[in-house]
């Protein structure tokens, strides 16, 4: 007797359209996995990554939405990706001054609009590309968040929606290699918090973008403002 094909999971992605969530997302297709992209606008100060996604979705025929949640912008106080009172600190996440970046919620909030999205879908699941290095300084990237949320998103319809982390255990390097070993258009992802015409080279996360190519072992395709000695 034949088999019937295993009928492919359905994932909403919370796609920013920044290295980490397009490397999930090239890791989710190749997966053969039915794929439908969030991106939201916050009002961040680098809204090209919102340009990204779209444009690397529309290359993948991937569905893609934008959720425009601007009007609550001035809740995240003094955040300086949505302040521009407060400016974009540079250096390494291991410094101090890097908690500046940190929008209070806002994984949360990502996710509880993807899980709408997902359960009107009737999807499987929810992911987000939160990696290991993201733990010390963002607190809604941790694991233990991810479980605590995932068990109310799982009990807030009777269609049970699933909410993973699959990079969890990854460093930024070790998707850099994913990224590569997926031919994933790496060029094409936006990363810097000051949003510019190019990557600055200095704020935090050109900093960990930088590292994490070098660390991979692979060339970095990055046009940068600011290139190192």
């Amino acid at each position: 007797m034949e088999h019937s094909q295993a009928k492919s999971r359905k994932t909403v992605l919370v796609y920013s359209g920044g290295l980490d969530s397009t490397v999930l997302l090239y890791d989710l297709l190749s997966k053969g996995e039915e794929v439908s992209a969030l991106s939201v606008d916050y009002g961040q100060r680098h809204r090209r990554e919102l340009a990204a996604a779209a444009a690397i979705c529309k290359m993948r025929g991937v569905e893609h939405r934008t959720a425009d949640i601007t009007s609550i912008t001035g809740l995240f106080g003094e955040s300086s990706l949505t302040n521009h009172a407060t400016a974009v600190p540079d250096g390494h996440y291991a410094d101090e001054s890097m908690k500046l970046t940190v929008v209070p919620n806002r994984n949360m909030i990502l996710l509880s609009l993807a899980t709408a999205w997902a359960i009107s879908l009737k999807a499987d699941r929810v992911a987000y590309a939160a990696h290991s290095g993201d733990h010390t300084i963002y607190p809604d990237c941790r694991p233990e968040f991810t479980a605590a949320l995932g068990r109310a998103i799982g009990l807030a319809d009777w269609h049970a929606v699933k909410l993973e982390s699959p990079f969890a255990r990854l460093t930024k390097g070790q998707i850099v290699e994913r990224g590569a070993q997926l031919s994933t258009p790496m060029e094409l992802t936006w990363s810097c918090y000051k949003g510019g015409q190019e990557h600055c080279g200095t704020c935090g996360t050109c900093t960990e973008r930088k590292e994490a190519f070098l660390v991979a072992g692979v060339v970095d395709p990055t046009e940068y403002s600011f290139h190192d000695k």
